[in-house]
C-alpha cells in the first residue's frame, strides 16, 4: 500500500511540474521545469531553425528564448525530436542555457 502511494505521489509531483505551451498542449514532465512565465521550456522563432542532413541546427540569439543570454548553435539529431503540438518550434534548456533538454518539432510530412 505504501509503495502504490509513493508512486501516485511521484507521478502527481511530475505532473504539476509540466506547463503547457502557449497554445495549450503540454511540454512532457521530463522536460520542463518552472511554469509558463519561468520555465525552461518555450516556442522558438522558425527563423531560428535549419533542417540540415543531420537534422536541425538551432541558432538561438538573446530573446528567441526567456533563459538566453548569449548566441548558441544547437545541432540536434532529427532522431531526438519530439513532435510539436501546434506546429511550431519549442526548445527547452535544462539546467541552464547551454544545455538543451528537449526538442520540439512540427511533423516533416515525409
Amino acid at each position: 500500500m505504501r509503495s502504490i502511494l509513493t508512486c501516485v505521489m511521484i507521478a502527481y509531483a511530475s505532473l504539476a511540474m509540466a506547463h503547457d505551451a502557449p497554445s495549450g498542449w503540454s511540454y512532457d514532465p521530463y522536460c520542463c521545469n518552472g511554469n509558463s512565465h519561468n520555465g525552461d521550456c518555450q516556442m522558438i522563432p522558425s527563423k531560428s531553425v535549419a533542417v540540415t542532413p543531420g537534422g536541425y541546427r538551432v541558432t538561438l540569439m538573446p530573446g528567441d528564448h526567456r533563459l538566453v543570454t548569449h548566441a548558441h548553435v544547437f545541432l540536434l539529431p532529427m532522431t531526438k525530436a519530439m513532435q510539436s503540438g501546434d506546429n511550431d518550434y519549442h526548445l527547452c534548456l535544462f539546467p541552464n542555457e547551454d544545455t538543451p533538454r528537449c526538442f520540439y518539432a512540427p511533423e516533416m510530412g515525409f
